[in-house]
């Protein structure tokens, strides 16, 4: 059983809805909203302040944690002052971590309850034990006599709850039996939701957060999957949990959120950013617009379409390998490769001086796609480059339609280097590849064929006959045979599986484009949202070889963006990757400043992945990928991990920076700055 209906469209998963306070989330409602107020929720005064301001900029549900029954209590007095300064009508919600008595009293107070199942009855030692069935079924028992009185109360109250797993915080005993899985994440919910089944309350949200949009990816599909297997539709709310601050933070969220949204799946949402709450909320709304313009009702779309990729597994996809240079590979153990587009073979010269830019030594444009209309435009860029360094492994030329073979061959014999032709190809246009592929092998080049799905299909049987020699595909939208609920991301899924049916191996290259954009809008952050959405989402299911963000006319911002969305789906490291989770009430430093501090002592050690947590609730879970841990142990205190070991303990947050970087240098990891790179 599939967990969408459709991966090549966009068809939104039925769920029954869920009453928040008066707010309906799942069924035909639209995304909602949400973020987290940071203060100190005893501070009743600053805490219904976040609160109106996070109403004030369309957040319709906040959540505000409750780390024990001191805070509890506050809410009582919170809601009242924030239904008295006119948000009556905007739920709050109470993040329960460790402590039943919190929840229960919380739950007097406000209109739905968060609880971790990782650590709702349960504390997280890491600790190695085998447990026997019988053993097993003790602690469910155990956990049975936990939750039941929350349940009962939320029942008894008319309150709503979310089944809120965390990849960072999953329990010894799931640890042990399932590990540190996606499917332990989801066995780690279905444990919590079959006791509030047992009691036949069902106002309840469910979600699989992680800080790697993969796990987070696969977790909830596998959730979807097994509860549909249960006649189980319950709502699912979405979020990248740490995504991180900036520019890296709403990639990733937009990778893990906006590539389920796309598939149908999410019914509320909370990009958790390392900054300002408010900051949260724009980013939010955009990506949830994006995808209810692509939603459709299921009747649009009565047959399930299935692929050939595994959903719940992350393998990268195979290839044929390719040689684009000398020095620019294409290969199952090849990174994907980053092309920059320039408008015009005028501005060549330009774009050659911006990326030879020492700023971007780690992160090189390797190809530059040129357009290129006529004989003219291919003769003086032929003079042009041979004329002028160029900072790159290749060049790409966009062909016109009119540019012929016959017209091309004079001219790419007298060509330096190896070229990689681009050219569309039409489901009748068998003679048209056959001349192109020739060709390309006759002067030592490459094309670029750009297909619809249905072309592919169609001319499946002159690619098996051609083979993958200095062959590579994209994708062709064809207004005249896309299908109307069709979406970029399940074309490019349904050429690959065009290509598959084919026998081929051609590696693909992702092209974000005016086309393939859901809302063609002229904003960096829709840009940055666009390309997170369509090529994160291919990445994160193992496809793409190549890569080219073509809708951002700077060279270096467009080069930057790609290297930091291939970064965010973990394809390709170029710089430190940083956990750094959102500020919220349990936070024991200032999480932005930190951050910042950190990232910009320790942001060019490549490959180095941080974790900056300002409490243990996720910390050392979340860090158990990660090389080192800056985590808040006590006020003013930090502790410093090395991978999910605490290695040293209550550090003055003064001394915290010089002694992280002296365990990064103790452990082989550091290398001194580049000034050039500053």
């Amino acid at each position: 059983m599939s967990y969408c209906v459709s991966r090549f469209s966009t068809v939104r998963r039925h769920t029954f809805e869920v009453n928040v306070g008066g707010v309906g989330v799942g069924g035909s409602n639209p995304i909602r909203l949400q973020s987290m107020t940071t203060s100190d929720t005893q501070d009743i005064a600053a805490t219904v302040k976040q609160s109106i301001a996070l109403a004030e900029v369309g957040c319709e549900i906040v959540r505000i944690t409750a780390p024990n029954v001191s805070a509890a209590k506050c809410l009582r007095e919170i809601r009242a002052q924030f239904s008295a300064a006119g948000f009556p009508h905007v739920p709050l919600v109470a993040d329960i971590h460790f402590l039943p008595s919190a929840a229960m009293e919380a739950v007097e107070h406000v209109e739905k309850i968060r609880v971790n199942p990782g650590n709702y009855a349960d504390k997280k030692k890491f600790a190695v034990q085998e447990y026997s069935d019988s053993a097993y079924d003790s602690e469910l028992q155990r956990l049975h006599e936990s939750f039941t009185p929350l349940v009962l109360r939320c029942k008894a109250l008319g309150r709503a709850m979310r089944i809120g797993t965390n990849h960072g915080s999953l329990s010894d005993r799931i640890m042990n039996r399932y590990g540190d899985t996606p499917l332990g994440m989801v066995e780690s919910a279905l444990e919590f939701l079959r006791i509030a089944e047992s009691h036949s309350y069902k106002q309840i949200i469910l979600s699989m957060k992680a800080s790697n949009p993969k796990v987070m990816i696969q977790a909830y599909r596998l959730l979807v999957q097994r509860m549909a297997a249960e006649n189980m539709h319950y709502p699912l709310h979405l979020g990248v949990t740490e995504a991180g601050d900036g520019e890296d933070g709403r990639i990733k969220s937009a990778i893990g959120i906006g590539s389920l949204l796309l598939d149908g799946l999410g019914d509320t949402i909370r990009v958790s950013l390392t900054e300002d709450s408010v900051y949260e909320i724009p980013v939010a709304r955009a990506i949830a617009e994006k995808a209810m313009t692509l939603w459709s009702p299921q009747a649009e779309l009565r047959t399930a379409s299935v692929d050939s990729i595994d959903p719940y597994h992350f393998t990268k996809r195979a290839i044929a390998p390719l040689a684009l240079s000398d020095t620019c590979l294409i290969g199952p153990e090849q990174p994907p490769r980053v092309i920059v587009r320039v408008p015009s073979v005028a501005a060549l010269p330009t774009a050659a001086r911006e990326l030879a830019s020492p700023k971007l030594k780690d992160t090189p444009a390797e190809g530059l796609l040129v357009p290129v209309s006529t004989a003219g435009d291919l003769a003086t860029l032929c003079a042009t480059a041979a004329g002028t360094p160029l900072p790159i492994s290749f060049l790409a030329l966009e062909l016109a339609p009119s540019l012929t073979p016959d017209i091309l061959q004079p001219l790419l014999a007298l060509s330096r280097g190896r070229l990689v032709l681009l050219r569309e190809f039409g489901a009748f246009d068998e003679s048209k590849l056959r001349a192109f592929t020739t060709l390309v092998r006759s002067h030592g080049h490459i094309l670029a064929c750009a297909f619809s799905a249905s072309a592919a299909t169609a001319l499946s049987p002159t690619l098996r006959a051609l083979g993958e020699d200095q062959l590579l595909a994209t994708l062709h939208i064809d207004p005249l045979t896309t299908p109307s609920t069709a979406t970029a991301i399940g074309q490019y899924r349904a050429l690959t599986e065009a290509l598959r049916s084919a026998g081929s191996k051609l590696p693909v290259w992702i092209r974000n484009t005016a086309a393939t954009a859901v809302r063609d809008e002229n904003s960096f952050l829709s840009k940055l949202l666009e390309s997170s959405f369509l090529t994160g989402s291919l990445l994160c299911d193992g496809m793409g070889d190549l890569v080219s963000i073509e809708t951002e006319a700077d060279v270096t911002r467009s080069t930057k963006l790609a290297y930091n969305v291939l970064q965010g789906a973990g394809a390709r490291i170029s710089k430190t990757e940083f956990v750094a989770c959102p500020s919220c009430g349990r936070t024991l430093f200032d999480l932005q400043t930190t951050t910042q501090r950190i990232r910009a002592q320790t942001g060019h050690l490549k490959g180095v992945k941080l974790a900056i947590m300002g409490c243990i609730v996720n910390g050392p879970g979340e860090m158990a990928d990660a090389d080192f841990g800056y985590v808040g142990g006590a006020p003013g205190k930090i502790n410093l991990y090395v991978g999910k070991n605490c290695v040293q303990y209550n550090i003055p947050q003064a001394e915290a920076d010089a002694r992280l970087i002296a365990l990064i240098k103790e452990h082989g990891k550091w290398i001194d700055p580049d000034p050039t790179q500053s």
